[in-house]
């Protein structure tokens, strides 16, 4: 029998090239050039049943971040399990338009409400080591993938110190004292009859985190009631939302007495994320 190489694997691979590259330069542990400077040396049987598992079940319809343990955000490798969502492009729009809400505010104190992965809140936190950053989450395993993430890709003696990790169900165990400069969510706004629950990656990814039970605005309603009580003067909310709920969501923020209420687009041209300052 011929050994086994990586080019064969990729010839009779049925996913895409990318997808498969990723896979098994995730199992060599090689870089992606290597895959071409080594593309004929004979692998170890064993790698080769564990990347052929990991084809199958990517076939099946895994996601590919769930495969590999990672995803990239915002330049940081994030650590990704089934029990958070997995970082997308689209969100790194949140992360900038929260940096740039704090650019001229000195040691600015944000919140992350349902912060998954921790990828916004970590990604703050390293743009803007003067941040003192909270991040909160209602389930203690998405706080347990977020923990790790922040230990391993923030600098343990930056200025604003470690981000606060606690569990909560968004507002409710936080000290009423603490009032925030900006406030950012990337909560579940996925009605619960969509067809979309069960198609591609989704059907993997839990779903607490993507869909509200209700009408998708369930979870945006509940942020945006609660953060007169907890952002500071001047202070600013932004919130990811569905591709359709843009104007919805405006008006809620309208109704709760933001002003300057806008939405912005995302690199696709959808109304990706809103939000609006209050006055104090």
């Amino acid at each position: 029998m011929d050994p086994v190489t990586p080019a064969a694997l990729l010839r009779a691979s049925p996913l895409p090239s990318l997808e498969a590259r990723i896979l098994l330069t995730h199992v060599l542990g090689w870089r992606h050039t290597q895959l071409i400077t080594r593309s004929d040396e004979a692998l170890d049987g064993t790698l080769v049943e564990r990347y052929r598992l990991l084809e199958a079940r990517r076939v099946a319809g895994e996601p590919v971040a769930q495969l590999v343990c990672a995803r990239e955000f915002f330049g940081l490798d994030f650590e990704v399990t089934p029990d958070v969502l997995i970082p997308r492009p689209e969100t790194e729009l949140l992360v900038e338009t929260a940096l740039a809400a704090m650019e001229n505010i000195a040691r600015p104190c944000v919140l992350d409400l349902g912060t998954g992965t921790g990828a916004i809140a970590v990604a703050i936190a390293s743009m803007r080591p003067d941040a003192q950053v909270w991040a909160l989450d209602r389930s203690a395993e998405a706080l347990a993938v977020a923990t790790r993430n922040a230990a391993r890709l923030l600098d343990t003696k930056r200025p604003g110190g470690a981000v606060v990790l606690q569990q909560s169900n968004w507002y409710s165990s936080l000290d009423a004292a603490l009032h925030f400069n900006v406030i950012v969510s990337n909560p579940p706004y996925i009605a619960s009859n969509d067809p979309h629950l069960s198609e591609g990656d989704l059907r993997f990814e839990p779903r607490g985190a993507l869909t509200d039970e209700s009408d998708g605005l369930r979870a945006i309603r509940a942020i945006i009631a609660g953060a007169p009580a907890r952002l500071a003067a001047n202070g600013v909310l932004w919130i990811e939302h569905g591709y359709d709920q843009a104007e919805a969501v405006r008006g809620l923020l309208t109704a709760q007495g933001f002003e300057q209420v806008r939405s912005e687009q995302d690199l696709a041209g959808i109304e990706r994320i809103s939000g609006g300052l209050l006055h104090g």
